[in-house]
């Protein structure tokens, strides 16, 4: 059974949202940044660069730890919610995916 795709869409993109509506100073902002480009570039280990949106989904079902063992390496003491930085990441690298532009899936 799959992921259910709206699901994850939703949290991927709370997780964008909260990620531009940070108040963070330059030091920490770049330290965020590191961490979602951190995440994007496991996502494309663990995924590759030719995906669709519901294999975006199901790789996030299967947890999203190692997403804040990310955030830990990269910036320990990072004030940022490490799972907004990964669903930010996850909504990042969605449009990637073959079947997704611009907010919505293609037939």
């Amino acid at each position: 059974m799959s992921y259910p795709l709206e699901n994850a869409l939703f949290q991927w993109e709370e997780g964008w949202r909260t990620l531009q509506g940070l108040r963070a100073g330059p030091a920490e902002q770049r330290r965020v940044d590191r961490v979602v480009d951190a995440i994007g570039e496991e996502l494309r280990r663990r995924i590759g660069p030719t995906f669709r949106a519901a294999e975006l989904a199901d790789l996030y079902a299967q947890g999203t730890d190692w997403c804040q063992q990310a955030a830990i390496d990269t910036a320990p003491g990072l004030e940022a919610d490490p799972q907004s930085l990964a669903d930010a990441a996850f909504w990042l690298y969605l449009r990637r995916a073959g079947d997704f532009a611009g907010g919505r899936q293609l037939a």
